[in-house]
C-alpha cells in the first residue's frame, strides 16, 4: 500500500505543479503567457485599422526575435525529474492545455476531491468553432487531458488508448464550465475513465477513455530519448 501510495504523490506532484506559486522568472512567464492569450483573444474580434495592426506586428516579431538570442531549454524538466524531486518548474506548466507557461493553453484547472476530478476552464475566441461556442476538437482535447489526470490516480498512470466523446449540447465560450471525471475501473494495464462537462448545471459533453498503463521507468525513456534527438 506505501509503494501505491508513494507512486500516486509523485504523479500529484507532476500533474499538480502548475498551481504551485511561481517567483522570478517563472512567475514572468506566466505573466507574458497570460498577456500573450489576451492579445490572441482580442485580435480574433478586433477591427482595428491597418496602422495599428502593423505595429502590433512589427513589434511581436522583434520581441520574437529579441528571444530567440537567449539560450533555449533543450527539454521543460522531464517526467522523472519533476515526479522524484517536486521540482515547481514543471513539465505540465508548459501543457498546450493546463500549463499556465503556455500561451496556447485556456488553461484547464485540476482538483482532486476524494475520488473525483474537477476541472474549470473558461474558453475564449481563439477556440470558436460554432458560432459563439467552443470547437469540438478543444472539447476533446480538454477530455483527454481531464481524463489522463484521473487515470494518473491509480498510481499506474497510462497513455490514452481510446477516447470517445459524445456531444449533447453546444459548449459556449467566455463561459466559466467546469467538468467532472472518475475512474470507472482498472483491467490489467486498461484503465477506464469517463468525464463529463457542464456549463452550470446543463450537461454539454461527455467522454470515455481507456488508458493503457505504462511503466515510469518507459516514460522516463521517452524523455531522455527526446533529450538525446534535441541535443
Amino acid at each position: 500500500m506505501a509503494s501505491d501510495d508513494a507512486r500516486r504523490d509523485r504523479m500529484y506532484a507532476f500533474w499538480s505543479a502548475a498551481d504551485f506559486e511561481a517567483t522570478g522568472a517563472w512567475a514572468e512567464r506566466r505573466r507574458l503567457a497570460q498577456a500573450m492569450r489576451e492579445v490572441i483573444d482580442r485580435l480574433i474580434t478586433s477591427d482595428a485599422p491597418e496602422e495599428e495592426l502593423r505595429a502590433a506586428a512589427d513589434a511581436l516579431e522583434r520581441y520574437a526575435q529579441r528571444l530567440a538570442t537567449h539560450p533555449r531549454r533543450v527539454l521543460p524538466l522531464g517526467f522523472g525529474e519533476t515526479a522524484n524531486a517536486g521540482d515547481v518548474a514543471a513539465f505540465f506548466d508548459y501543457s498546450p492545455l493546463i500549463g499556465r507557461s503556455n500561451p496556447l493553453a485556456p488553461p484547464i484547472y485540476l482538483k482532486v476531491d476524494g475520488k473525483v476530478v474537477h476541472g474549470m476552464v473558461r474558453f475564449g475566441r481563439a477556440y470558436e468553432g460554432p458560432p459563439g461556442h467552443v470547437h469540438g476538437g478543444f472539447v476533446a482535447a480538454a477530455f483527454d487531458e481531464v481524463l489522463g489526470f484521473v487515470q494518473s490516480t491509480t498510481g499506474q498512470p497510462g497513455m490514452t488508448g481510446t477516447l470517445t466523446i459524445r456531444y449533447r449540447k453546444p459548449t459556449p465560450l467566455d463561459t466559466d464550465l467546469r467538468f467532472e471525471a472518475t475512474v470507472q475501473r482498472v483491467e490489467g494495464r486498461k484503465i477506464f475513465a469517463e468525464g463529463r462537462l457542464y456549463d452550470g448545471d446543463v450537461l454539454t459533453a461527455e467522454a470515455e477513455g481507456i488508458f493503457i498503463s505504462v511503466d515510469l521507468v518507459k516514460m522516463q525513456a521517452l524523455v531522455e530519448a527526446k533529450r538525446r534527438r534535441a541535443t
